[in-house]
């Protein structure tokens, strides 16, 4: 697992790039946190500064990767050797799927990625609440998820996503580890007909895996359960936010009415 000083050190850089190229890194760190080893981390230090990082972020048979290199220490190969250390252990790996990740501002990334023969696939939205009035919900209940709600979870990944019964597994019981999130599970009528995830860190509440059987949508239901989720974590003092494919018409425009606006958007390219 990565140390606390190596930790730290990613922290750092990526507020230095942040700042730098005024964009927001996706380094998944509730992943990072979590390792149980090093191997899908790489880590270049010049004088016990760290200059460069690439994270590899297993999802099942998909792997997402993103870097980043300090603004003074471009172009001089440091990125180059990490990520084809990177892609040598994503192919050991036998990934079905590579997702490279870029901040869509980011001109430099996306010329990088280009001339590693990666082609663009998609893009995802990064949305924040803005404070507006919401009415109070009647008609749907929201409970903590336990062992006898994994096989449902996996239904709707499978279902509402169209994620493969394996990687929906793996994410399911990768999520189960970590402390900070509250799974919860929708039910009408006392019927269980959907998951939403809330994570807290930091004073914001991050909204994920968002889904509801293809049977019930289209009856108002998610439109109910956020309005609940989003005025309970407002309440308790927090900024709530998600992540929503752009491509996405439906959710952008339910998202938009209940007062999400994008702030960032993220490019996933995909290396053959």
């Amino acid at each position: 697992m990565l140390t606390q000083k190596q930790l730290d050190d990613i922290n750092q850089l990526q507020q230095e790039c942040e700042i730098h190229d005024q964009i927001q890194l996706k380094l998944n760190w509730e992943m990072l946190k979590n390792r149980q080893d090093d191997t899908l981390d790489f880590l270049h230090y010049e004088n016990d500064l760290l200059v460069a990082f690439l994270g590899l972020y297993s999802f099942g048979s998909t792997v997402e990767v993103c870097g980043m290199v300090h603004p003074k220490e471009r172009r001089k190969g440091h990125f180059s050797t990490l990520f084809q250390e990177g892609m040598k252990i994503a192919k050991q790996m036998s990934f079905k799927k590579i997702l490279l990740n870029a901040p869509a501002s980011s001109l430099e990334a996306k010329s990088f990625l280009v001339k590693q023969g990666a082609t663009y696939g998609f893009s995802e939205h990064q949305m924040q609440w803005k404070e507006k009035f919401l009415d109070e919900v009647s008609g749907i209940h929201l409970r903590v998820a336990d062992d006898s709600d994994l096989n449902m979870r996996i239904r709707l990944d499978v279902e509402a996503f169209g994620i493969s019964n394996e990687d929906a597994e793996t994410m399911e019981s990768r999520i189960d580890g970590d402390a900070d999130n509250a799974m919860l599970m929708i039910e009408v009528h006392e019927e269980t007909v959907g998951k939403i995830r809330v994570k807290r860190e930091n004073g914001e509440a991050w909204i994920y895996g968002f889904s509801i059987l293809p049977t019930h949508q289209g009856k108002g239901i998610g439109r109910k359960v956020l309005q609940k989720v989003v005025k309970e974590q407002s309440e308790a003092g927090y900024s709530v936010h998600l992540e929503v494919e752009a491509n996405n018409a439906h959710a952008l425009k339910l998202y938009e009415s209940i007062g999400f606006t994008v702030i960032h958007a993220q490019d996933y390219y995909i290396y053959e």
